[in-house]
């Protein structure tokens, strides 16, 4: 948490206006200041500050779960969000919030800051943006992310499908929400090996996927606690955080188990073992 579902719609609202802040595209980065020098993962806090003055901000993107902040003479600003961080554009003269770690202050009087309560969160200012980004897997909702790109990353793959689907050098950008509403929609049970699905499972699983995250992005992501601002999705879920309550599908009890050090939560009935 945030996933790519959250990271977009920060990405939307600094590209094109929103969570109560217009756009920061075409602003000059007028000052740089790092106040957790473990922040900055690259080049180091004082080289950080020091390569962002003077910068424009020409484009907002996002890649798996990273922010990318582009900017002019081929420099991109990377965030990763982590557990709890936050991008918020506020007045100058705006008090900071309690945990910022690291803020621009732009040429038109406002100041991009990162909030990030548990100092998890990791920025990067480089001109080789790939050296970071290289080990991710495909965008799940890019055209190219067809059932059979989903089958390739798959095949031979004795893992669990929950543990697969939360590593980022399959898939880019699931966590532990999308995962397992995805799963639950495709009827899979989170600990099937990956190798055991069917043509038609695969299908199933890579709609139920592409359908939860873009369900997501149109309400803003998840806000299932103070971490994250402003989504709805969270009104939407069948299994996230529901563990002993009954499925909307069919009434049994949600249950939850750990797959690869996280909280998974699932259907018996609607989600069964091939045999049951």
């Amino acid at each position: 948490m945030p996933e790519l579902p959250e990271v977009e719609t920060i990405a939307r609202a600094l590209r094109e206006g929103g969570r109560g802040a217009g756009p920061i595209v075409h602003a000059r980065v007028r000052s740089a200041c790092v106040l957790w020098p473990p922040t900055v993962a690259e080049p180091g806090p004082r080289a950080f500050e020091r390569l962002a003055q003077g910068r424009v901000i020409t484009g907002v993107a996002r890649r798996g779960k990273y922010l990318l902040l582009h900017l002019d003479a081929g420099w991109t600003a990377l965030v990763h969000l982590r557990m709890s961080g936050d991008l918020q554009v506020l007045p100058t003269e705006a008090m900071l919030p309690r945990h910022t770690r690291l803020y621009w202050d732009l040429d038109d009087g406002r100041r991009l800051v990162f909030d990030d309560p548990r100092k998890f969160g990791r920025w990067w200012l480089t001109q080789n943006p790939q050296s970071i980004l290289a080990p991710l897997g495909p965008e799940p909702l890019a055209p190219d992310f067809t059932p059979q790109a989903l089958a390739q990353r798959l095949r031979g793959r004795r893992a669990r499908l929950k543990a697969l689907l939360l590593d980022q050098r399959v898939i880019a950008g699931i966590g532990n929400i999308y995962a397992d509403e995805a799963l639950h929609r495709a009827g899979l049970h989170p600990l099937r090996p990956a190798n055991t699905l069917s043509p038609d499972e695969i299908a199933a699983l890579w709609q139920a996927l592409r359908q939860v995250l873009q369900e997501g992005i149109a309400r803003n992501g998840a806000s299932i606690d103070w971490m994250y601002r402003g989504g709805e999705f969270q009104n939407e879920f069948r299994v996230y955080g529901r563990a002993g309550q009954l499925c909307y599908t069919c009434g049994t009890p949600i249950q939850r188990v750990r797959v690869a050090q996280r909280s998974t939560h699932f259907c018996p009935r609607c989600q069964p073992w091939p045999s049951e």
